[in-house]
């Protein structure tokens, strides 16, 4: 089968699968928003919710309604120009925004690995970087806080993860100090002098579209780096976090 063939097939699969033709209140059967060919813009159905259920995103505790989440469907293209289908689940915040940029991405040839959804890998982070894959959503609350965290408000957006590690350094109150890398394996790609693939500098494309809508890059900070990383500012994110809280 061809390529374009196989892309094809895969697309209206996923429609399918995410579609749905069941008669439930919460079919769904066209997307909110619907770009060119490959792209486009889903509210969360059943079939899609049982899945991040099932899969460890949307968990028990989750309090981030799924009617304030999108689900993104993006082709993208790998370092040899292989054009893939890419999913995500974003905030409906930052929904439009996310799709365009990743039109431009794909238009540009910007290589992005992987881009599913981290149900994929039950949630687990640190599985779903070391296999290079791009998300967003992911709910959890920052630790010892009732405050959600950007990803848990699907407000951040991390990149090439394996390519583009989190740092830092931490210092015990015996003085020692204990160094975090995520993932684990990211280790070699730490040495932002060296030129490799699916590597985010800041200036490139990906940094550009991003920090023009508004959201900060990871690299730019200085007590620490998260170079997969994009967010929305703080003073946003706090605001949608005590919303839902007072719910």
């Amino acid at each position: 089968m061809k390529k374009a063939n196989k892309l094809f097939l895969c697309m209206v699969l996923s429609v399918l699968a995410f579609a749905g033709c069941a008669t439930s209140k919460n079919a769904v059967t066209r997307p909110i928003k619907a770009g060119r060919e490959g792209f486009a813009i889903w509210p969360i159905g059943d079939e899609l919710f049982f899945r991040m259920k099932a899969g460890k995103t949307f968990k028990e505790n989750c309090i981030v309604p799924r009617e304030d989440l999108r689900y993104i469907q993006a082709l993208h293209k790998d370092k040899d120009g292989n054009v893939h289908f890419g999913e995500m689940v974003v905030h409906r915040l930052i929904a439009d925004d996310v799709l365009e940029i990743f039109e431009k991405l794909y238009d540009a040839g910007y290589p992005i690995e992987r881009m599913v959804l981290p149900d994929n890998y039950m949630a687990d982070d640190e599985i779903m970087m070391r296999d290079n894959n791009s998300s967003s959503f992911n709910f959890r609350f920052i630790s010892h806080t009732t405050t959600v965290s950007k990803h848990g408000l699907g407000m951040a957006v991390d990149i090439n993860t394996l390519y583009n590690p989190y740092h830092k350094v931490v210092t015990k109150e015996d003085g020692s100090q204990t160094e975090v890398i995520e993932p684990a394996t990211g280790k070699p790609y730490l040495d932002r002098t060296k030129s490799f693939d699916y590597k985010i500098e800041k200036g490139d494309l990906c940094y550009m579209l991003f920090t023009e809508k508004g959201f900060e890059w990871g690299g730019d900070w200085t007590d620490r780096k998260d170079y997969q990383h994009f967010e929305l500012p703080t003073s946003i994110t706090n605001e949608w976090s005590e919303k839902y809280q007072k719910k």
